[in-house]
């Protein structure tokens, strides 16, 4: 029947929890009401409330456009849908100062829970249980909705995975294991909590000022709707819509590995606002993200820092005492277990322990585990762009570089500190979408380190994990 999905929910939890590389799933969301939600049918809902939009020039520079390089407008569904068409009528109106073919617009990180927050009965029209997560729906969901060449600069999540629904348009990924992160040159200027951006370009890469780039990996995939795509946790990602209007809904599974990635953040804040806050405010650097209102304060960041360490050592409790009760039991269940990549609930308060144990508990799936994985025509693995295939269900790579991929037939917690919230940025004509570098001003010599230099390195993932891991044995004496 049509109900029937090639996977049950708890086999699909089980591929989610386990997979460590982005795959596609297919036919899985064929009942969800949420696959109408086109950007139509969404303006009706929203009568005519205005949500805000980002814009960026579709010319391509060697230097990511970050969000603080954009414009942002506060504008109607309607008001877009014309603009993206291109219609007259767009002459007035919040997009008049931005050419359709010169600009693209993106209505991102929209939390559905805030935007429909007087129609809560339209939340119920995701349906993440039938990934093996009950209750979760669009409450916990983020929308997305963009013009052509919309998109998101390449980052990764410290937090949770990923699963990603197309609902209207195509978008293509590229995704860059997490094996990958010293080629992608991390920063965290800008500032966001829960982001770490690549100072490279992904579309345009500066291989004379990034030359590593050359040794990444990229996974290449276009989402389609009705596809549901995971994106593993902290695997690298560059996003873009290619079709004239796209819409996705995702939502991040959080993961019990988050607790030690909030202390790392915590300790990330700190550093960064400390010494970026120090720095002349009129020095025209803009490190503070959009999506982070403010600079939070040293106290501020202090407790924050505190209460991290604090979840993170009561979750330990918990897990140890977890595991204590089930030896006596396990021990049978443990003997293929060399084998197979065993993910543990432990049974903790909601906003407490997540669902897995810490990663590094776990050694990497080898190849004979990928085995088990049940890829075909219902779950499609995203390959690397030297590798092709003719299995069925895979996806094929083209190797020029532009049409990346074919696919066959057949986008909470983004954040767990569920508070983003944007800054209204001028949007003004004369000072669009205007670029800059966030390593140094165009007059400084390349010779001069900057703070932004020593920021590049003081916050790097690998310091900052050392940096953890000291501070939480320093906990337990």
């Amino acid at each position: 029947g049509e109900d029937v999905k090639p996977f049950t929910p708890e086999k699909t939890k089980e591929i989610v929890m386990s997979l460590q590389q982005p795959a596609v799933f297919c036919n899985m969301v064929g009942d969800w009401p949420a696959l109408h939600w086109n950007v139509k049918y969404l303006s009706a809902v929203l009568e005519g409330r205005t949500i805000q939009f980002r814009l960026g020039l579709k010319t391509v520079d060697l230097v990511p456009q970050f969000e603080t390089s954009c414009s942002y407008v506060e504008a109607t569904l309607e008001e877009f849908l014309a603009w993206s068409c291109g219609q007259p009528s767009c002459l007035s109106g919040p997009f008049s100062c931005y050419d359709h073919s010169k600009y693209w617009a993106y209505a991102d990180y929209k939390y559905i829970a805030r935007i429909f927050e007087d129609k809560p009965e339209i939340f119920q029209d995701v349906r993440w249980s039938d990934f093996g997560f009950p209750g979760r729906s669009g409450k916990e969901s983020t929308l997305w909705i963009g013009s052509e060449g919309a998109n998101t600069p390449c980052h990764l999540d410290s937090y949770g995975c990923n699963l990603v629904l197309q609902v209207q348009g195509r978008k293509r990924w590229h995704l860059f294991p997490p094996g990958d992160t010293s080629f992608l040159y991390p920063t965290r200027i800008p500032y966001e909590e829960s982001s770490i951006f690549s100072k490279v370009n992904i579309a345009n890469p500066d291989l004379k000022r990034f030359p590593e780039f050359r040794n990444s990996t990229a996974h290449v995939v276009t989402l389609s709707p009705g596809q549901v795509l995971l994106v593993p946790r902290h695997w690298w990602h560059y996003v873009e819509s290619i079709d004239p209007v796209t819409v996705s809904i995702n939502s991040w599974i959080e993961l019990d590995a988050d607790h030690e990635a909030r202390v790392e953040e915590a300790i990330t804040r700190m550093l960064v606002c400390a010494i970026k806050s120090a720095e002349n405010p009129g020095d025209g650097d803009l490190w503070l993200n959009p999506t982070e209102v403010e600079a939070t304060s040293h106290e501020i960041n202090l407790q924050y820092l505190n209460k991290a360490v604090s979840a993170y050592l009561k979750c330990q409790e918990t897990s140890v005492s977890g595991q204590a009760r089930s030896s006596s039991t396990g021990a049978e269940r443990r003997t293929n277990a060399s084998r197979k990549r065993k993910r543990r609930e432990v049974g903790c308060e909601p906003e407490g322990c997540m669902l897995l144990m810490q990663e590094r508990d776990f050694p990497a799936p080898e190849a004979e585990e990928l085995q088990e994985i049940p890829f075909g025509p219902h779950l499609i693995q995203v390959l690397p762009q030297s590798h092709k295939t003719n299995v069925s269900g895979a996806v094929a790579v083209e190797s020029d570089g532009r049409d990346l991929l074919h696919e066959n037939e057949g986008e909470h917690f983004r954040k767990l500190h569920c508070k983003r919230k944007r800054l209204l940025m001028s949007n003004d004509c004369e000072t669009a979408a205007y670029q800059m570098d966030s390593d140094c001003s165009p007059c400084t010599p390349q010779t001069a380190l900057s703070t932004n230099d020593l920021l590049d390195c003081l916050v790097n993932p690998r310091v900052i994990s050392l940096v953890a891991q000291l501070l939480l044995e320093r906990t337990r004496v």
